[in-house]
């Protein structure tokens, strides 16, 4: 890291780019998507899948909505081929989809291609040779003249064999290594292909434009993507396809600004899989555009089972934080943030929103099948009241009363501090129940009867740490009774009593809980929680809750 200087810019910026990529805001419909998982992705792993994990991988492709699919490089492995024979001869092409076929710009390999896709209905047969300056120089050692050569010579036998045999496939080339290319040389390649091909609006050709190596910024790919469209012949008979690379962390941002610039095609892969850093994730392309209300024309709204088949196929591992997919991309721990995605659902909810707006959540998780429960609100030490209290209401029930919310929130993170760990749902709620609910450790409230006067009156049996005592008392209600009767002959002073209560559930049967807070003379406001099928049943549960919190507070 000591010497910068042995490093220069290998690409090839356009001279005098127009830039009218620049003024678009949104990519406003979707590109045609390749997968090129099958291929590029496979020959990335260090297990390539064997036959059955790839027509494994092809049914989950076809499932989303690929409808075209590089199925492999049929001349480069016996394997490959046999792949692709049998998606042939199995008859497991929907007619609807065109798969497609990788083939250097060499004869023998051509004609073994083309034998590869004897009986297929629909393909594309992918043409490529490299054209780099550092490629022509130290791999092939050939002039720009050579080159192009070895391009049209590929591209005349691809017709010709196509008459011998009455195929009537669609043609693919790749200038490879396009980004270290000098533009005008990729540009005179490029349209002297298509003067050999001819395509027409009914029959298009495809000028592939692969970031094979990311040597620039994206608004310099977004440049040379934008000169070739205006330049290329046939452009209304051409679809310009991208196939960026990701050396440089920015595929998604080349492949954006690519589409901004007037391509029209994607190749990519699940997950952004292939070789080195990998090739653009065409989910995170296709959610992009979702989450801006563009239809991406692929579905991925069951987002567990694409990840648990590509991690089992492929032996890669999606990323916690991979975006839209990971397991923890919608998981909100901060405090702060819990709050306000409470905040924002409960506003949905009270307004009635069609749009999606939550603060922190760029999607609706529950549109690539993830679960609120699980997924969204997650509990440990840097957790606040606001999630914690989302996470009890909406898993069971509990509103807990805003002040409350502080309190337990406090109880939940300080259990998770101390363990070190993330608590699930169910360890929330038995924090929650254990140190609020019906608890009897010091006080316990064994039966109790009320007589109505001008006054209430109440007389209580409890165990005080295992003996008996009989407590009275009157008040103006049932609760204010029982406080009296705590207050007189337990000795223990409180006042401003409050309480919350509601049904836990819809219906004759439900439970009732009640929230009850008191303050102590030292100014300590402490909450307990009762539930019981009688609504008056619960109140005293929860008084007596706060009660033996405030003995063992005192111990």
């Amino acid at each position: 890291m000591r010497n910068a200087s042995k490093y220069t810019r290998q690409f090839f910026p356009v001279a005098k780019p127009t830039r009218r990529w620049a003024d678009k805001t949104y990519i406003d419909h979707a590109p045609t998507w390749c997968s090129v998982d099958l291929r590029d992705g496979n020959q990335s792993l260090m297990i390539p899948m064997s036959l059955e994990e790839k027509l494994e991988f092809f049914r989950l492709l076809l499932k989303v909505g690929f409808k075209e699919i590089e199925v492999g490089f049929p001349a480069a492995s016996e394997t490959e081929y046999t792949f692709l024979r049998t998606l042939i001869e199995e008859n497991m092409i929907p007619d609807d989809v065109t798969i497609q076929v990788l083939t250097q710009s060499r004869e023998h390999i051509i004609r073994k291609t083309f034998d590869a896709l004897k009986g297929c209905k629909n393909a594309v047969v992918h043409l490529y040779n490299s054209t780099s300056l550092a490629q022509r120089e130290q791999v092939f050692r050939k002039s720009k003249e050579e080159i192009i050569q070895i391009a049209v010579e590929g591209a005349k036998l691809s017709e010709k064999i196509a008459a011998e045999t009455g195929a009537n496939f669609r043609y693919e080339y790749s200038p490879e290594s396009f980004t270290g290319t000098e533009m005008d040389f990729a540009l005179e390649i490029c349209n002297a292909v298509l003067d050999v091909w001819k395509p027409t609006a009914d029959r298009k050709a495809i000028i592939n434009l692969p970031v094979t190596v990311e040597l620039s910024s994206p608004h310099v790919y977004a440049d040379q993507v934008e000169f070739m469209c205006d330049h290329l012949h046939y452009r209304d008979a051409v679809e310009v396809s991208l196939h960026p690379h990701n050396d440089r962390g920015c595929a998604v941002a080349d492949s954006e600004l690519g589409l901004l610039a007037g391509a029209d095609r994607i190749e990519g892969t699940l997950f952004g899989n292939g070789e080195r850093t990998g090739n653009v994730d065409i989910i995170t392309l296709a959610l992009n555009m979702y989450a801006q209300g563009v239809d991406p024309q692929l579905d991925f709204s069951n987002m567990p089972e694409i990840c648990e088949v590509y991690e089992r196929v492929t032996r890669m591992q999606v990323y916690d934080r991979q975006p839209y997919a990971g397991k923890l991309v919608f998981a909100a721990f901060s405090g702060s943030h819990q709050d306000a995605i409470a905040k924002g659902m409960k506003w949905r909810q009270e307004k009635g929103c069609d749009t999606w707006t939550v603060p922190y959540l760029p999607i609706d998780p529950g549109d690539v099948g993830r679960q609120y429960e699980t997924d969204v609100i997650r509990i440990n030490s840097q957790s606040g009241k606001g999630g914690i209290g989302y996470l009890l209401e909406h898993n069971f029930g509990y509103v807990l009363p805003a002040k409350m919310r502080e309190d337990v929130g406090y109880t939940v993170k300080n259990v998770s501090d101390h363990a070190h760990a993330e608590l699930s749902p169910q360890e929330v709620l038995d924090v929650f129940t254990n140190t609020y609910v019906n608890l009897n450790n010091h006080v316990k409230l064994v039966d109790y009867h009320f007589t109505r006067g001008d006054v209430i009156s109440t007389d209580v049996l409890v165990e005080r740490d295992g003996k008996a005592m009989n407590l009275t008392a009157t008040g103006n209600g049932r609760l204010d009774a029982v406080a009296n009767a705590i207050r007189q002959q337990l000795r223990i002073q409180f006042s401003d009593l409050t309480y919350e209560e509601h049904a836990l559930t819809k219906g004759s049967a439900s439970q009732a809980i009640t929230y009850v807070s008191i303050t102590l003379p030292d100014g300590r406001k402490v909450w307990g929680a009762g539930i019981h099928d009688d609504i008056i049943a619960s109140s005293i549960n929860a008084l007596f809750s706060a009660i033996n919190r405030t003995i063992e507070g005192g111990k």
